[in-house]
């Protein structure tokens, strides 16, 4: 077998733990900053595990990875450096073969004072903070005397291993040991190198009869040690019983005992065995805006497991959603929806925070007292989950019945309003007063969105779906919140008194009404055909009711359905109509007087009817009541 050249494999390859990752960005942000100076790791390679089809030990790195730790049952412990560069150009612009050689000179020296420490891995990285993406090469220097080139004599089995398997186990830093020519094992150094002819080592190989690239350094310090040295036995120690084995090499090529230089190499090749550095994105994992993204969603997704395998949480998530009114019903609305994943959602308000708010109202808290609701309810819905994308609106919702006071002001919130409206894709109605919900309840309707109506009573609630509009539809429509009305809704709220201008409610009543309004939205989103799903059909979740009334001085809930009235104030095709045709114009002749309202959708006539209706009942009552003439 002379003049057959020694051949080697890779020492080892790497296995970089996301938690190694995470480490480095703590530290580049919290430590590091823009120090690039080299950092100290500690790694470990399980020479007694190695993964089947592997041809070489593992290089395991991680979180744990930049501590000093001490080695685990059965980890053979490697040092190595860190060496992360501020900018993707600096890492690019590394010379590799230079930094290479660069690291095999340091251990070569480091070698010739002990041969342990000639067993090192380096890496080089960029850590992209910004999109978590992480580039690096890991490198492990092995090295060679230029001069030397040993040659395959004859090889073979090692019969038994086990006095070299104690040794190792005994002297757990140690990578080599000499084998004297009465067996007895020594510790390899420059001393020791003239006793023996005999070099042992551990491989990190798996492949039959071929040792790891290691083994070049080893033979370079014996051959360094020993310069008149020409045959040596190299024994390789591995975990398997049946795998460990000895070669016999000529070393007499080497002329003289000085380092005339060294042959390197060590960089790992990709998956595509090529020389090249790799590149890993973390930025679900690392980033913790996409880690609270993924926790939001978790409870949502277990549902689709077992309990609601079709439900479709995608359109919930791209559903868009205007809040109009921030108080109590508004956050509890806002808390929900975002429970069940909805990243879109705007709030529309005209007051502010009062110090009553806060113990009522879940986005508010006492530092809120003075601002703006609308903003201030977003603000807080962003620190909840930084991902929703909350807005908060300050505008005063035009009402009808209320006569212009700032034409100008008020057609700018006009038509702020629809494009709001026209922005997103459901209405939630949740303000205090009747006449302020009249106008978005039109504006919903021609508009065609889904609108969602809450109400709240002392110790009961309503909440109810407006139907769809279409021109040429007559019967069986849905109706909306103003279709049990025979006058349209006029200003309710000059001469009240301060029990009258507040919501005055029993706490509870405000959680449920807002808790059914959005599940009766997600149960609309749920329908193929949407808001058009009549009230006795159901969905994936259940019924998808018209309306739902709770009273809670009973705590008893009804499921009502109320056909759409002919001459509703809001929903009734003429008012519609007359909302497309004319907008603004139309808008102002309702603020300044309801009747016009009235007239158009033809409840006046009903008014008068009732009223000659009443009267012809009383003529007939008085006509009956008559006790004829007194004399």
């Amino acid at each position: 077998m002379s003049d057959i050249h020694l051949k080697f494999v890779s020492p080892c390859q790497s296995f970089l733990d996301t938690s190694f990752f995470q480490e480095l960005a703590r530290l580049k942000l919290d430590v590091l900053k823009l120090d690039s100076t080299t950092k100290e790791l500690t790694s470990s390679i399980d020479t007694s595990h190695i993964p089947r089809g592997s041809s070489c030990a593992h290089l395991f790195l991680d979180s744990d990875s930049f501590k000093d730790r001490k080695p685990r049952e059965g980890e053979l412990l490697i040092k190595g450096s860190l060496h992360n560069f501020n900018t993707i150009e600096e890492f690019k612009k590394v010379d590799k073969t230079k930094f290479l050689r660069d690291r095999a000179d340091e251990l070569w020296k480091e070698g010739t004072n002990d041969p342990n420490n000639c067993v090192k891995f380096s890496i080089i990285s960029f850590a992209d903070l910004k999109a978590f993406k992480f580039f690096y090469w890991v490198c492990v220097p092995c090295f060679q005397l230029d001069s030397l080139n040993p040659t395959v004599e004859d090889t073979g089995l090692l019969p038994s291993p086990s006095k070299f398997n104690e040794w190792f186990v005994t002297h757990p830093s140690c990578w080599s040991c000499l084998v004297t020519d009465s067996g007895e094992l020594i510790e390899f150094n420059k001393s020791n190198s003239a006793r023996s002819s005999t070099l042992c080592m551990r491989d990190t190989s798996s492949v039959e009869m071929v040792p790891s690239a290691l083994t070049k350094s080893f033979v370079s310090l014996l051959k360094h040690f020993s310069p008149d040295l020409k045959k040596v036995r190299l024994v390789f120690i591995r975990s398997g019983k049946a795998s460990s084995f000895w070669v016999d090499v000529d070393v007499s090529s080497v002329k003289g005992s000085e380092k005339a230089g060294l042959k390197v190499s060590g960089w790992e090749r990709n998956l595509q065995n090529k020389l090249t550095p790799r590149a890993v994105d973390l930025s679900s994992l690392i980033d913790p805006l996409h880690v609270a993204d993924q926790s939001l969603d978790l409870n949502l997704k277990l549902m689709k497991w077992r309990i609601a395998p079709e439900i479709d949480l995608g359109i919930i998530k791209s559903t868009s959603v205007l809040l109009l009114g921030s108080g109590t019903l508004g956050c509890y609305v806002a808390r929900v929806l975002l429970a069940w994943g909805v990243r879109k959602i705007t709030f529309v308000d005209n007051g502010t925070v009062s110090f009553s708010n806060p113990v009522r109202q879940p986005l508010f808290t006492f530092s809120s007292c003075g601002k703006p609701k609308a903003k201030a309810a977003a603000d807080s819905l962003r620190e909840i989950f930084p991902l929703v994308e909350a807005e908060g609106v300050e505008l005063a919702v035009p009402m009808i019945g209320h006569p212009i006071t700032n034409e100008a002001k008020q057609i700018e919130d006009y038509e702020r309003l629809l494009e709001l409206v026209k922005a997103h894709d459901v209405l939630f109605l949740l303000m205090d007063s009747r006449e302020t919900r009249w106008l978005p309840t039109v504006l919903g309707y021609a508009e065609d969105k889904i609108v969602i109506n809450a109400a709240l009573g002392f110790d009961s609630y309503l909440v109810m779906r407006h139907g769809n509009y279409k021109r040429e539809q007559k019967a069986d429509r849905l109706g909306c919140y103003f279709c049990q009305d025979i006058v349209a809704p006029s200003d309710s709220l000059t001469d009240r008194t301060l029990d009258q201008m507040c919501t005055v409610t029993r706490p509870g009543v405000a959680l449920m009404a807002a808790s059914q309004s959005v599940e009766l939205l997600v149960s609309i989103l749920q329908h193929p055909k949407r808001n058009s799903g009549g009230p006795d059909e159901k969905v994936i979740l259940g019924d998808l009711p018209h309306q739902i009334r709770g009273f809670l001085s009973e705590f008893k809930t009804l499921k009502l359905r109320t056909t759409a009235y002919e001459h509703c104030s809001a929903c009734s095709s003429t008012i519609i109509e007359e909302c497309k045709s004319r907008g603004w114009d139309f808008v102002r002749d309702a603020l300044n007087d309801y009747k016009t309202v009235e007239d158009l959708c033809g409840l006046s006539e009903v008014q008068l009817k009732a009223e000659e209706v009443m009267n012809d009942v009383l003529y007939e009552w008085n006509d009956d009541g008559e006790d004829g003439e007194l004399l």
